[in-house]
C-alpha cells in the first residue's frame, strides 16, 4: 500500500500480512463452514445465521445487553485471533477497525415497539450502547485490552471493504503492528426487510442470481467476518502463518444517486484503477475478481461495464459469493475479503451460485457450476454501496 506520492514517485508503506480469519455466516460458524458453503452450494431460503449461541462469547448478564451485530463482531474477531495465534503485540500498537451498515437496528426497532406499547419508563437503559454502530469495535478492543485506534466505518454495502482497507492502512503507515479489520450486520428485522422490499431492491422470488438474466434483486443476509492484519516483518518474526497480503485499496464516490449506481460504472472504474495503483500492479496482473454482484439488475450491469472498461473483455475470472451468502450489507465486503483469502489459500475460485443463464449484456467470464482451479494471483475484491460509496481491495498470494 502507498503512503503517498512525492516528486520522486510513490512512497510505499509496510507490507500487510493476513494472519488470521474468522467468519459467522448463513453457511455456518467459522471459515470452514463458509468455504464448504461456497464451493458446494446448496443453500436456499432466508440467509440467517443459525445455531449461534451468544453465551459462547458473553455471560448471561452481558448477553442480554449486546445486540446481535455486536455479538457477531466479537465471535468473528475471536475466531480470527485464535487462528492467528499468539500475537505478542504491544496493546498501544494494536487496533480494531470494524464496519456495519446500520449497527443495532434490531434493538432499536424492538425498543421503539416497547415505547409505543408500554411507555417511556420501560425503554431499556441499555438501548444506546446496544444500538450504536461503534459497539462492535468497542467490545473487541475492550476484551483484548487494545489501546490503539478503535473505529467504525459506516458506508452502507461498501463498509466492510473500507474497514479492511483502513485497517491495512494503519499497519502500512506504521501506526499499528496489528489491526483487526472486518464487518458485521444483523438487521433482518421485519421493518428493515419491508423497507428494502418496498423500494424493490430485494428479490421478489427470494433467489439470489448474480449476473443472471433472471436476477430480480438481492437476498438480504446477516453475519460477520474478521481478518487479523499484521505488519509483514512482525508476522515473519513470530513464525506466523501468512494467508495473503493486502497490497492496495481504492475508495471513490459515484456522486450520482442515493441508491442507484452510476449506469456506466465510472465511479467503480476509478475505484478499481485507484486500488491497482495503490498496489503498484497493472490490470494485466489481476487473476481473479471477487465482484460485488448483488443480483440487482442495475448493479450487476453497471459493475460488469466497469470491469470491462478496466480489464477489457472477457476480463479475468469473476465470481460473486452473494448467490450463497446473500447480501450482508455492511458485513458483505469483509465476508468477501475472507472468501478471497480462502480462494488463494485453497487454490479454487468458488462458483457464482444462482447464475445459470448469463445476461447477454454482461460480457464477463463468470465462474459458474463448479469451483475453478487456478494458479493464485492478485485478486480484486469489489464493494459498491448505497450513497454511491465504492471500495476495492487488492489481495495478493503470500510471497517472501
Amino acid at each position: 500500500m502507498l503512503l503517498g506520492v512525492v516528486p520522486d514517485g510513490p512512497v510505499r508503506g509496510r507490507r500487510v500480512a493476513v494472519t488470521g480469519i474468522g467468519a459467522v455466516t448463513c453457511c455456518g460458524l467459522g471459515v470452514e463452514a463458509l468455504w464448504e458453503g461456497l464451493v458446494h452450494p446448496s443453500i436456499s431460503g432466508e440467509r440467517r445465521v443459525r445455531d449461534f449461541d451468544v453465551t459462547d462469547y458473553f455471560d448471561a448478564k452481558e448477553a442480554r445487553r449486546v445486540d446481535p451485530f455486536a455479538a457477531f463482531t466479537v465471535a468473528s474477531a475471536e475466531m480470527a485471533l485464535e487462528d492467528a495465534g499468539e500475537l505478542g503485540v504491544d496493546p498501544a500498537r494494536a487496533g480494531v477497525l470494524f464496519a456495519t451498515g446500520v449497527g443495532g437496528f434490531e434493538t432499536l426497532a424492538n425498543q421503539v415497539t416497547v415505547y409505543n406499547e408500554r411507555g417511556a419508563r420501560r425503554v431499556s437503559p441499555f438501548l444506546v450502547p446496544m444500538m450504536m454502530a461503534n459497539a462492535g469495535a468497542a467490545h473487541v478492543s475492550m476484551r483484548n485490552g487494545w489501546h490503539g485506534p478503535s473505529e467504525t466505518v459506516v458506508t452502507a454495502c461498501a463498509a466492510g471493504t473500507h474497514a479492511v482497507a483502513n485497517a491495512a492502512r494503519l499497519v502500512a503507515s506504521g501506526r499499528c503492528d496489528v489491526v483487526l479489520g472486518g464487518g458485521a450486520e444483523a438487521s433482518m428485522h421485519p421493518v428493515a426487510i419491508a423497507a428494502f422490499a418496498n423500494m424493490t431492491a430485494m428479490s421478489s422470488s427470494g433467489i439470489s442470481r448474480p449476473f443472471d438474466v433472471r436476477r430480480d434483486g438481492f437476498v438480504m443476509s446477516e453475519g460477520a467476518a474478521a481478518l487479523v492484519l499484521e505488519a509483514w516483518d512482525h508476522a515473519v518474526a513470530r513464525g506466523a502463518r501468512i494467508y495473503a497480503e493486502i497490497a492496495g485499496s481504492g475508495s471513490t464516490a459515484d456522486a450520482h444517486h442515493i441508491t442507484a449506481p452510476e449506469p456506466e460504472g465510472e465511479g467503480a472504474v476509478a475505484c478499481m484503477e485507484q486500488a491497482l495503483f495503490d498496489a503498484q500492479i497493472s490490470w494485466e496482473d489481476v487473476a481473479h475478481i471477487n465482484a460485488h454482484g448483488t443480483s440487482t439488475p442495475l448493479n450487476d450491469l453497471a459493475e460488469a461495464r466497469a470491469i470491462n472498461k478496466v480489464f477489457g473483455e472477457p476480463a479475468p475470472p469473476v465470481t460473486s459469493t452473494k448467490g450463497v451468502t446473500g447480501h450482508g450489507l455492511g458485513a458483505a465486503g469483509a465476508i468477501e475479503a475472507v472468501a478471497s483469502v480462502l480462494a488463494i489459500d485453497r487454490r479454487l475460485i468458488p462458483p457464482t451460485y444462482g447464475c445459470e443463464q448469463l445476461d447477454p449484456e454482461i460480457h464477463l467470464d463468470v465462474v459458474r457450476g463448479e469451483a475453478r482451479p487456478w494458479e493464485p494471483g492478485p485478486v480484486l475484491s469489489n464493494s459498491f454501496g448505497f450513497g454511491g460509496h465504492n471500495g476495492c481491495l487488492v489481495i495478493l498470494p503470500p510471497a517472501a
